[in-house]
This record gives C-alpha cells, sequence and structure tokens, in this order.
C-alpha cells in the first residue's frame, strides 16, 4: 500500500493535494533575482511616478513634498488637449492592433501550417530579421521610401498616376505605418504558437463533414485561435500607445500623442509633476486595456480562464 491509499479520510487526501501543489521552498528562490529586478526597476520607479504626479507642480525639482493636489490631474482632464491627446493615442493603438491583425493572421497561418524545415526557416528570418535592426534605423528606412522625393512618391510621380508627391509622412498616415512596421512581428510570433498549438484533426474533421476550406477554418481554426489573437492585440496596443519614437520621426510632432505631451512636459517645460500625472493616465490606460483582455480571454476560453 502506498502513501496515497495510506490517506483514509478525504480531509486527509485533499490536505495531500493542496501540499503537493504547493512550490517546494527551493523553487521560490528561483524566481527571487527576477522579482528583485522587478521590484527595482518597475515597482519603485512606478510608484515613484505616482507619488510625484500628486505633487504640486514646480518647475525642474523633482523633490517629494507632504502636500498632495490632484491640480496635475485636474488639468489634464478640463484641457482639451490632453483628452483629445488620450482618445488619439487610444484610437492609433486599437487601429495598428486591427491592422497588425489583418496582415499579421495570415502570415502566422502559413508559417504554422509550413511543414517543409527550409521554408519555415527562411518565413521565420523574414518575421525576425525585421527586429534585429535598431527602431531608430528602421523608422528612417521608412522616411527613405515615404518622403516628398523618396522612392515612392518618385515611382508614382515618374509613371503618371499623381501630378505632384503624396503627404505621406509627418501626419497620421505616417505614423500609422512606423507603428505597424515595428509592432507586426510580435503579433506574427503571438499567433504563430498558438495556431501550432491547433491539432490538424479538427479542421480535417469539418472538412470530412462537408465543410468548405473557408467554412472550417472560420469555425474550427479562428475560434481556437482566439488567445493568440487577443494576447497579439494587446502587446500591439501596448507599444503603440507608449511608442515616443514613431509619432515624433514619422508625425514630426504634429500628431501629438500622450508620450509627445510627456516628452514636452518633463524635458522641455521642467514639468516633472505634471509630466508625471500624464505618464499616470497613460499607465492606467494600458491597464485598462489588460482589464479588457482578461474579459475578453475569459469568455473566450467559457469562463475556464
Amino acid at each position: 500500500m502506498d502513501a496515497t491509499q495510506a490517506l483514509r479520510t478525504p480531509r486527509d487526501r485533499a490536505k495531500a493535494t493542496v501540499l503537493t501543489r504547493l512550490p517546494r521552498p527551493g523553487l521560490w528562490l528561483l524566481a527571487l533575482p527576477a522579482s528583485l529586478f522587478f521590484l527595482a526597476f518597475f515597482v519603485l520607479p512606478t510608484a515613484s511616478l505616482f507619488a510625484l504626479s500628486f505633487n504640486k507642480g514646480v518647475a525642474g525639482s523633482v523633490a517629494f513634498t507632504s502636500a498632495l493636489t490632484i491640480e496635475n490631474y485636474v488639468r489634464v482632464f478640463t484641457r482639451a488637449i490632453y483628452y483629445e491627446a488620450i482618445g488619439r493615442s487610444v484610437g492609433i493603438g486599437i487601429l495598428v492592433s486591427l491592422l497588425c491583425l489583418a496582415l499579421g493572421y495570415p502570415l502566422a497561418y502559413v508559417i504554422a501550417k509550413t511543414t517543409h524545415p527550409g521554408r519555415n526557416a527562411f518565413l521565420m528570418i523574414l518575421v525576425l530579421s525585421s527586429m534585429q535592426l535598431d527602431m531608430v534605423i528602421r523608422l528612417y528606412g521608412l522616411m527613405v521610401l515615404l518622403g516628398d522625393n523618396g522612392l515612392v512618391n518618385g515611382a508614382l510621380v515618374a509613371s503618371g498616376l499623381v501630378s505632384g508627391p503624396l503627404p505621406l509622412m509627418y501626419n497620421l498616415f505616417g505614423v500609422v505605418v512606423g507603428l505597424v512596421q515595428v509592432t507586426l512581428p510580435f503579433m506574427v510570433i503571438s499567433l504563430i504558437g498558438v495556431i501550432k498549438a491547433i491539432p490538424p484533426s479538427y479542421e480535417e474533421a469539418a472538412r470530412s463533414l462537408g465543410a468548405s476550406r473557408w467554412a472550417a477554418f472560420r469555425a474550427v481554426v479562428l475560434p481556437l485561435s482566439m488567445p493568440g489573437i487577443l494576447s497579439g492585440s494587446l502587446l500591439v496596443f501596448a507599444l503603440s500607445i507608449s511608442s515616443y519614437v514613431v509619432p515624433a520621426l514619422m508625425g514630426g510632432w504634429k500628431v501629438v500623442t500622450l508620450p509627445i505631451h510627456i516628452y514636452q512636459q518633463i524635458a522641455e517645460a521642467g514639468r516633472w509633476q505634471f509630466g508625471a500625472a500624464i505618464a499616470a493616465v497613460l499607465f492606467l490606460t494600458s491597464l485598462l486595456a489588460v482589464a479588457v483582455y482578461q474579459v475578453a480571454a475569459r469568455r473566450t476560453a467559457g469562463g475556464r480562464a
């Protein structure tokens, strides 16, 4: 008779099950370095940011005071330029997420279904190679393509399709193109693993019951790949609304988002307290997106998540 059989009462068996599920004390030591790093370089800076945002604004000062005020938040939500920037940042994040999903899903599906090792490796290199260069270098490459005298406008004018260069940069179009270029690999990578995990027999069973290829994809593959769609969309959205470099370079400071306001208040005006309040609003917006993701993931999983 083994030890489990020796536990005769249900209470003893339940207690033994709980104890076996708890990590052994030694395992907690493996998480200690990452926990300390997370505490030192995320929790403490974020807490300092929130604390500073409730201090009265003093230009050029980052010293904490005991006098608390909400005037910085009142200023954010009572001036049109700031809550317009909130709406613009969220709108750009949603638009970029949808575009990355529309562009990335077919590519991820092809990569997940490609069984030839050479072709699969080639496609993965295509996706990952765009992440090997620094973001600023990639954006300068886009500026060469989309500028008034760039390759795209040069080809359009030379072919006679347009009489003059199209405004492809220093506007919302340029910002969206830049953000899609930067964040698309994150969407593709999030989808590949989920689509690969779907057993091919599910789709084959639907086809054997008379479903067309499109109907089988819509009824089987697409619903089962929702976890990848949600996680990839959340990642792209968070990267898009917090991006500063792309709106600055591709938008030419004309598409003013929340990160642009943060830079202007802290780096140019020295208003650390007000800049911290805008950064806190941006952080809470990201947390709201995470909450929406959790609700959507729970409903997708049928209440099991």
